[in-house]
């Protein structure tokens, strides 16, 4: 071979080592074990390798190429801890040479998939936040989402109205058993300690503390919080603030895995997941207020009602003995005109029994302990009959009693009440059925409430408050509830409502319910 022959390979040799070291992916060659005999300065930089020789017997790809069982030319994912202790997702290919060993290329994939969890997560957690569930099982599951998706050990969500206040634990993931986490908080800060996430919460912006928890663990003043914060797996630690409107309402706390560090990606993604959770604290407040006006204006209808019919019969019995009273008096009453008189007297007070105890009852229905939701919407239907002359069947296809809390029955039981009381306010109805079925799959109950009225004219431009009222009822728990016209004429109020009971909101130190 000539002189030039040999100077050209040397060049295209030196071209060839050259590209692979300037190459931004890995590029690298296995022996037929799957030790890693060589590799560009880009690979090392993934694989967390300094310069100088390969660690011996580093088989960072499996025993050997045959063994990954990943075919010559073909792409696969790897989960490979670091020399330098970091988790990296590396997508890899690997193509045998003749002699047995392989040539392999990788490149680091991780903020990738990371960067897709977040976009799912942040989907997800705005899923949970449109649903209708309690908050803090709405804020728990949005903490699990963080969790999971940032590589996190732990997560809280708190509510603060003040910085001086006690904080309000609304979601938290990671931290196992923490229900006096609220307590042991407020000792650990009358002791002094340095709060770090106060200071997200107080300017409104991230705090990021690298290896805080070296720090905490040796603090005396965080000796309260010991026990709870050595529990996740955890080293650095970052808070962002939950902002509405301008307003900061709390901080989400994220604690990363030792070799985890917050990143700006990581950062970008809790602030998104803070916005999702300061929206669900928003419409809480929302619903809670809207909720009290509800309960507010069913004061004042009782009280209507209350002046309307039994303070009125009570006024006429106290007209009609004192025209009794004066007639014996004077002498004029005979034994015809006092039995007439009694007998106007009994008739007043039954009614008002009647409609004092239908009052009494829509006030506290105790019947459903008692006896169940079915029986307890038998009794109220025969108080509306006796009070109203309106004939009101209650019908059950089977066995359908739920077993669920009182407080889901009572909810279910105050929209068949609001249902029936708009009825005999408006709909000049003869009879109304009220009915319980289950859905055809057997997973919701469906109770329907059908007037023969005159209901089937236009629907009202937009909700009543009633309707309001029932509907956030039967949202409360995971239902719905709707209303309008029939065919034939009439109205029908329909509510479903799954029999797998939607847990209530749980309480924990200082919590909202």
């Amino acid at each position: 071979m000539s002189a030039g022959a040999t100077a050209q390979e040397q060049t295209a040799q030196d071209l060839l080592v050259a590209l692979v070291e300037v190459s931004a992916d890995g590029l690298g060659v296995l022996d037929p074990d799957g030790h890693l005999v060589r590799v560009n300065r880009a690979g090392r930089a993934l694989l967390g390798l300094a310069g100088g020789d390969l660690p011996p017997h580093f088989v960072p790809f499996g025993t050997s190429p045959a063994g990954l069982g990943v075919p010559d030319g073909s792409g696969a994912l790897l989960t490979v801890t670091t020399v330098d202790g970091r988790r990296r997702v590396l997508e890899y290919r690997l193509t045998t040479l003749p002699d047995g060993h392989a040539a392999v290329w990788f490149s680091d994939v991780t903020d990738e998939l990371r960067q897709q969890d977040r976009l799912t997560a942040i989907t997800r957690a705005a899923a949970q936040v449109a649903g209708v569930r309690s908050l803090r099982t709405t804020l728990d599951a949005v903490a699990r989402e963080v969790v999971r998706t940032a590589q996190l050990g732990a997560v809280q969500i708190f509510a603060l109205d003040d910085p001086r206040a006690e904080v309000r634990v609304l979601g938290m993931a990671g931290f196992g058993d923490a229900a006096d986490f609220t307590e042991r908080l407020s000792a650990v800060r009358r002791l002094g300690a340095h709060v770090r996430f106060m200071d997200a919460f107080a300017t409104g912006r991230p705090v990021v503390v690298r290896h805080r928890k070296p720090v905490i663990m040796a603090d005396p003043r965080w000796a309260p919080l010991h026990a709870v914060m050595d529990t996740p797996d955890w080293d650095s630690f970052a808070s962002v603030p939950l902002v509405v409107g301008g307003r900061t309402v709390g901080v989400m706390n994220a604690y990363y895995k030792p070799g985890e560090d917050p990143s700006a990606s990581s950062l970008a993604f809790l602030e998104a997941m803070a916005d999702q959770a300061a929206v669900a604290i928003h419409i809480a407040a929302l619903l809670a207020r809207t909720r009290s006006e509800a309960e507010s204006d069913e004061r004042r209808r009782l009280a209507r009602d209350l002046h309307d019919s039994v303070v009125q019969q009570l006024f006429s019995m106290r007209l009609q003995a004192g025209a009794l009273r004066a007639q014996l008096d004077a002498g004029e009453a005979g034994p015809a005109g006092v039995r007439a008189a009694a007998g106007e007297l009994a008739e007043l007070a039954q009614s008002a029994l009647a409609d004092l105890r239908g009052l009494v009852f829509e006030l506290r229905p105790l019947e459903l302990a008692d006896r169940g939701l079915v029986e307890a919407v038998r009794a109220h239907a025969d108080s509306v009959e006796v009070r109203t002359g309106l004939v009101v069947e209650v019908l059950a296809d089977g066995d359908v009693e739920p077993a669920w809390e009182l407080t889901v029955q009572e909810d279910v039981y105050r929209v068949v009440q609001e249902a029936l009381h708009n009825v005999v306010k408006h709909a000049r109805a003869r009879t109304v059925e009220v009915r319980f079925a289950l859905e055809p799959d057997g997973h919701c109950l469906v109770v329907t409430v059908t007037d023969d009225g005159c209901g089937g004219g236009e629907a009202p431009a937009g909700p009543t408050l009633g309707l309001v009222s029932m509907r956030e009822r039967a949202e409360r728990w995971g239902g719905r509830c709707t209303a309008g016209p029939r065919e034939g004429g009439g109205w029908q109020v329909q509510l479903t409502l799954p029999l797998v009971e939607q847990q209530p909101e749980r309480t924990q130190g200082g919590l909202d319910r």
